[in-house]
């Protein structure tokens, strides 16, 4: 059984949301194209990862009433870069600019996490990696290697968007 398409466009309004009992199957049956597999852990292992991990903070994407991706942060405020674990947008809404206005949400809600300034994520190298997608929003590559991922960081200085 598959999520339901609805006609959703390029000017759907975009918003995170919890995952509730009622809406868990819906984020679950979203997935990347099967040649991005190798770069995000499926959605229902990232939600049951969740619920043992008590920094995990976990949405789902939304374009208007649709679920359309799903986002992990590694939320530990006691530390001041936080850490994009999880990200992907169902491979059937990739190019319509959700994943990019979802990031900006995201990248909203970690500045205002106390002492916040940076926001850490990693990929795994390869052809077709998301690392060009992190680039076009101001994430720069660390040098760094973190469980054979690329780490990637974005510094959280206030901007007058």
């Amino acid at each position: 059984m598959s999520v339901p398409e609805q006609e959703i466009t390029r000017d759907a309004v975009i918003n995170l949301r919890e995952v509730t009992a009622d809406t868990v199957w819906k984020i679950t049956r979203l997935k990347v194209k099967p040649e991005q597999e190798q770069f995000v852990a499926d959605n229902a292992f990232s939600i049951a990862q969740a619920y043992f991990e008590p920094k995990a903070w976990f949405r789902a994407i939304y374009a208007d009433e649709m679920p359309v991706g799903f986002v992990m942060l590694y939320d530990d405020p006691d530390k001041p870069e936080y850490y994009l674990w999880r990200y992907m947008i169902d491979a059937r809404y990739q190019r319509m600019g959700f994943g990019l206005q979802a990031m900006r949400l995201l990248i909203d809600y970690v500045r205002t996490r106390p002492a916040a300034t940076a926001l850490l994520t990693s990929y795994v190298p390869g052809e077709g990696n998301p690392s060009p997608f992190y680039a076009r929003l101001g994430f720069v590559e660390t040098g760094e290697v973190d469980d054979d991922e690329n780490v990637m960081r974005l510094a959280l200085e206030y901007d007058e968007r």
